[in-house]
């Protein structure tokens, strides 16, 4: 991987910004795209020696003008990692919680952004020998839980897409996906506190095969296994990770696990 040139969507903070790190270990290059979280982008670009660009992945000229800069640097782009994404709270059984422009704003940015970014760099990823895409999607695709009925549906809906993508654009890009499960991010500590947040991941470990509730980097490192060229075989897969949470058959009728 030696060289490659990655745009990671999302990519200042949470998961996005421990799969930079992640593939900078491996001296893969990175744009790291940022919608609000300029600071953060900034520093860890300059961290790692690559870029921050701000974009908002729901815009398609965002998109174009993400990819157009990654291959102005570095005359090439190899990766793509669909990370930026959004939610809203809301119960499930409230039907109302809702309003139409909360679905189009989840699914334009979690299923269309996505699919604007893969569009916007499949001509420049085609010139590549081992290039590849991972969308970042959720057991909330999966199973029907998470943080609201339209987070759940946008992230199904990016687990199709991935399918249907991998079968158009082989054999030059391969497209996969992971469906992290909970993950413990800033957002939680930051809403929770150091204490709540410690309480919160101890009961999650509790909860899971693997004993133990998944942080950003254990994220991070399936999404660079998928995008290394060791891979090549393996196109339009989802990969589960959530610390074994999903072979508990009652996952979906238990509330606190979210994606």
């Amino acid at each position: 991987m030696k060289g490659s040139v990655a745009i990671v969507t999302g990519g200042g903070t949470g998961i996005g910004a421990a799969v930079v790190r992640h593939l900078a270990e491996r001296e893969v290059r990175c744009v790291v795209n940022y919608a609000s979280s300029r600071d953060e982008a900034e520093a860890l670009a300059e961290e790692v020696g690559g870029i921050a660009v701000r974009a908002d992945v729901a815009s398609d000229p965002d998109c174009r003008g993400l990819a157009a800069a990654a291959i102005e640097k570095w005359g090439r782009l190899d990766f793509l990692v669909n990370n930026a994404g959004r939610t809203k709270f809301a119960a499930h059984e409230d039907l109302d919680a809702l309003e139409m422009d909360d679905w189009l704003d989840i699914y334009r940015l979690n299923t269309v952004g996505a699919f604007q970014m893969i569009r916007a760099c499949t001509a420049a990823m085609r010139e590549g020998p081992h290039s590849a895409v991972v969308n970042v999607a959720s057991v909330a695709g999966v199973f029907g839980v998470g943080s609201s009925v339209a987070y759940a549906a946008s992230k199904g809906a990016l687990i199709t897409m991935t399918k249907s993508l991998a079968r158009v654009l082989a054999p030059a890009i391969r497209v996969n996906a992971v469906a992290p499960g909970y993950v413990g991010t800033g957002w939680f500590e930051k809403r929770l506190g150091e204490e709540g947040f410690a309480k919160l991941n101890a009961r999650i470990a509790g909860s899971t095969p693997m004993a133990m509730a998944a942080m950003a980097e254990d994220i991070a490192g399936p999404i660079a296994m998928m995008l290394d060229p060791a891979g090549r075989a393996i196109t339009g897969e989802v990969t589960l990770v959530d610390a074994g949470a999903h072979l508990d058959v009652g996952l979906s009728r238990r509330p606190g696990r979210e994606g």
